[in-house]
């Protein structure tokens, strides 16, 4: 018997780690043949941008303001007539008025553990909890994407352990190892980066829990020490996005960091153009305070770069023995661990060529096999 799952379509335009969970998630469900056919739910049609694979049906609805198009999407998700409804995160939960059972991912407890560094103001903060209260409520499964996370939904959510399914993350195809020298000196180029300079990479966001701020602080003793460092910070800079801090960031750039002018914020960049910066680089760093899992760090590995990442939450399982952890909250700890890597090329040879395997642990095809899995049990069958 072929299972139907209908899936929440609100993040497949979004641009952060809740997209692209989403649409490699998706795009791995229809790779598979294993009894399961799968409909999208989205809230605005799909374009070249973001396409929809081959073999995953659509229903548009819920265009219009915000709770307009929350409760058409609630009641066309309810009419479905699906076997299972998984939400891909518990951001974009809507309650449904239907007995059909639900499986809800729920990638990490951040909100429930900074909400100081998440919500500007109490009310945000009020209507975050009252959602992920109705969303655990309504939830028959809950899928977590990292061990951490797992425990995580019973400590801090307390929901109960057998109601909890792992499944897992990966890097996209295009995060892998690239040989061609003249891409990648033309990758240097772009940054102005000599053959000779090593570049750190940070990768991500600007929210006040991915702790950049202290990777910045960190930097004057990682530049004196090493004359080739050179730290190149990636994404979005405008400001535009959930109370990010990213003139704190500037600020703390250009008043605290001695030799600032190695401290570069190159704004976005395209997937492809990232893929070929990791490639150049030297190390990621990842001081992240929590993550649910945290893509940064499996997508340099897969393009054989080691991280030098925090040693909290989800990051130790993903990096596993191809990096070096650092404790977040410590500058000097962060400082120490960047210049270790940077000076022993030993340890930096044995690290880079760790990096590939561990990152190979992890696909998307996993994901969507411990994904299926838990649609399964949420029917009553075995996992």
């Amino acid at each position: 018997m072929t299972i139907h799952v209908g899936i929440d379509g609100i993040t497949w335009r979004n641009e952060r780690g809740f997209g692209r969970f989403t649409r490699e998630l998706v795009e791995a469900f229809a790779l598979r043949d294993t009894g399961f056919r799968y409909t999208l739910v989205l809230d605005t049609p799909p374009d070249a941008a973001f396409p929809v694979p081959d073999g995953v049906e659509t229903v548009v609805v819920g265009q219009g303001t915000e709770p307009a198009k929350r409760l058409a999407m609630s009641q066309a998700s309810s009419k479905l007539g699906c076997d299972v409804f998984y939400f891909p995160t518990v951001y974009s939960f809507y309650p449904m008025l239907s007995r059909v059972p639900k499986v809800v991912q729920i990638h990490d407890t951040i909100p429930e553990r900074f909400p100081d560094l998440i919500f500007p103001t109490k009310f945000n903060e009020r209507l975050w909890h009252a959602k992920t209260w109705l969303a655990k409520w309504q939830a028959t499964r809950v899928l977590a994407g990292s061990e951490s996370s797992v425990r995580d939904m019973t400590e801090i959510l307390g929901i109960p352990h057998d109601r909890v399914d792992l499944n897992t993350m990966a890097a996209a195809s295009h995060f892998r190892q690239i040989d061609d020298p003249d891409a990648i000196a033309g990758i240097r180029a772009r940054f102005n980066m000599a053959e000779t300079a090593k570049i750190l990479v940070y990768l991500g966001g600007f929210n006040r829990h991915k702790n950049v701020i202290r990777l910045i602080e960190a930097m004057p003793e990682i530049l004196s020490a090493n004359s080739d460092a050179h730290l190149l910070i990636v994404g979005r800079t405008t400001g535009e996005r959930f109370w990010d801090n990213i003139e704190d960031l500037k600020s703390t750039a250009r008043d605290s960091a001695a030799g600032s002018d190695r401290i570069q914020f190159t704004g976005e960049i395209s997937d492809e153009d990232l893929a070929l910066l990791l490639n150049a680089a030297h190390a990621l760093v990842h001081p992240a305070l929590y993550e649910g899992f945290g893509f940064p760090p499996v997508e340099a590995m897969a393009c054989g770069t080691p991280p030098v990442a925090s040693n909290a939450s989800s990051i130790p399982e993903v990096v596993g023995d191809a990096g070096l952890l650092f404790d977040p909250t410590d500058a000097g700890d962060i400082a120490e661990k960047v210049t270790r890597m940077l000076n022993d090329d030993a340890l930096y040879a044995e690290l880079a060529a760790k990096a590939p395997h561990q990152a190979a642990k992890f696909t998307w095809d996993r994901a969507a096999a411990m994904s299926e899995a838990s649609f399964r049990k949420a029917l009553g069958q075995a996992g």
